[in-house]
């Protein structure tokens, strides 16, 4: 199951950048298609907090997409985290995997390669870029109770590093955080 981290209130962007247009669609809807895009997907949980009835629109009627509320959003990423992964949990998830919803140009190649790394036995994995590290990341049910127990803006990243998380080769450089009005207009010229 992909859980879509979308509750930010992207102050460096001055609106809400997640339905901001790329291509078309909302930035949002771009990284919903990659989810649905990958073959081990088979739903989408989408967390939504700061202007959510403006995001939760933007993905209606994506396909098997449903949104999440996470009412204390301002209190750092690791509570969209603990939303989305409770509310995996509940529909039965054997695994999550976790995007942003501010990088569209990660691929479900890489979706379903993180995935598969959880589902061969791994606690958890990251995508490994020619550059460095990056999303998404993919995590087993075994720690799930470990996610639920974040907390502030910083996500999974220390616990990533706890478990061992195994390192999944990409190809091409890391995606970038459009967390700009440039950036958005950078990557459309490129």
């Amino acid at each position: 199951m992909a859980v879509i981290l979308a509750a930010g209130r992207a102050t460096r962007f001055g609106t809400t950048k997640q339905v901001a247009e790329l291509q078309g669609r909302p930035m949002v809807g771009h990284v919903v298609a990659t989810a649905l895009a990958s073959s081990l997907v088979e739903q989408v949980l989408v967390v939504v907090g700061h202007d959510a009835g403006v995001v939760s629109a933007a993905v209606a009627g994506s396909g098997p997409v449903e949104v999440v509320d996470n009412p204390v959003h301002a209190t750092g990423q690791a509570s969209s985290v603990r939303a989305g992964v409770a509310a995996a949990r509940r529909r039965g998830a054997s695994a999550v995997v976790v995007l942003l919803a501010d990088e569209p140009d990660v691929t479900a190649q890489a979706v379903d390669a993180v995935v598969g790394a959880v589902r061969d036995g791994a606690p958890a994995s990251r995508a490994r870029y020619e550059d460095g590290p990056g999303h998404p990341v993919a995590f087993a049910a075994r720690v799930f109770d470990r996610l639920l127990g974040l907390d502030g803006d910083r996500g999974a990243r220390d616990l990533l590093a706890e478990l061992g998380a195994v390192a999944v080769p990409v190809p091409g450089p890391r995606p970038r955080d459009l967390d700009r009005p440039e950036d958005l207009a950078e990557r459309d010229h490129r």
